[in-house]
């Protein structure tokens, strides 16, 4: 298999409603976390909903970002950008809207800030103004404190508003395939990474890669695995801006569940909560707040609904701990085995009926 190599080493609302008011402040950091991958297609904005809408769910406070003229996250949470005043457009080529103007409350813990095609105007409208790249940043930061988790959805390029986005995140997931194409995308996609490292952030950190659409029975998605898990832990010894990055577990195995959704207007766990798709992002939030040390609520079991035969949960796998050394550099997305069965055995067992 081909090695990595970097060029650096190493049920919907009928209509939105806007908050009612700034949410209070979170008591811990916020995980400020940009969902990018320069390749479309991948399931950037599958994770970024349904992971955001996990660990709502989870009773975090969560906040999404919608940066691609596409408004597909927007679309995806059954919300017409048509109805409302202020989007990220506003937010990024108005010096008059603030964040707080354009924030959207879609679901219960879960606001998003909307895209529009308008969107896709805003790199050449803004190219004489002086700290385009940080708009985003100096407008969202201080209320980002307000929110425990909050998901930038990038567009699939390495443009101004994917520079906005990476200027705001302290890290960044790839949502990839296992596929031969994409493994040779990560190596550019770091290398990205570092170069905005030594500019506009340099605290920014890629912290975890997000297998989506996985097939994990084939023999060349166990050996793409097999190369970014070593990949990894070899630069877990470098001074680079992946050193504390890991492959999450569970990965998202491919699930037409999660292809319908969108189409009306619903997360997952609005359209169809117990399928594979959805136990494994559920699974997957659970594994991250054990890891950041934060509280899960428990589920709703009064919410449940039949579980298909297909959807019998994975065994949540674990992710060794870093040295400490490496975590010392950065926030570390680390999964240790005992808590992870805890945490997650009440989603185990009520798929299991």
């Amino acid at each position: 298999m081909p090695e990595i190599d970097p060029a650096m080493d190493g049920n919907p609302p009928a209509a939105p409603k806007r908050s009612a008011a700034p949410p209070s402040a979170s008591a811990s950091t916020p995980r400020v976390i940009a969902m990018l991958n320069q390749k479309g297609g991948v399931g950037k904005t599958t994770s970024t909903v349904n992971l955001g809408a996990a660990l709502a769910e989870a009773g975090q406070r969560v906040c999404l970002i919608d940066l691609d003229p596409q408004a597909h996250l927007t679309f995806h949470l059954g919300i017409d950008p048509e109805s409302v005043q202020r989007s990220m457009y506003d937010l990024l080529t108005d010096p008059e809207c603030y964040a707080s103007d354009a924030i959207i409350n879609a679901r219960p813990n879960l606001d998003v800030i909307l895209s529009e095609t308008d969107l896709a105007a805003a790199e050449s409208e803004l190219a004489l103004v002086e700290n385009r790249q940080t708009i985003l940043r100096d407008k969202f930061a201080t209320l980002a404190q307000s929110y425990d988790v909050v998901l930038l959805d990038c567009p699939p390029s390495l443009g101004l508003l994917t520079l906005n986005a990476l200027s705001l995140a302290g890290e960044v997931f790839v949502p990839m395939q296992a596929h031969f194409l994409a493994l040779q995308g990560v190596g550019k996609l770091l290398e990205t990474v570092g170069l905005v490292c030594q500019s506009i952030n340099p605290n920014l950190r890629v912290t975890g890669i997000v297998l989506c659409m996985h097939e994990q029975q084939t023999t060349l998605a166990k050996e793409i695995v097999n190369d970014l898990d070593a990949f990894f832990a070899d630069a877990a010894t470098q001074d680079v801006p992946w050193s504390t990055c890991k492959v999450l577990r569970p990965a998202i195995r491919r699930n037409v569940k999660l292809a319908e959704a969108p189409s009306f207007g619903k997360t997952i766990f609005d359209y169809e909560p117990w399928c594979p798709g959805a136990i494994d992002y559920r699974m997957l939030a659970r594994e991250l707040l054990v890891a950041w040390g934060r509280p899960i609520a428990p589920l709703d079991s009064a919410k449940r609904q039949a579980t298909p035969d297909s959807a019998a949960a994975p065994v949540a796998a674990t992710i060794e701990s870093k040295p400490a050394t490496a975590a010392a550099r950065a926030p570390q997305v680390v999964v240790v085995a005992a808590p992870v069965e805890s945490a997650n055995a009440e989603i185990a067992a009520m798929a299991s009926h």
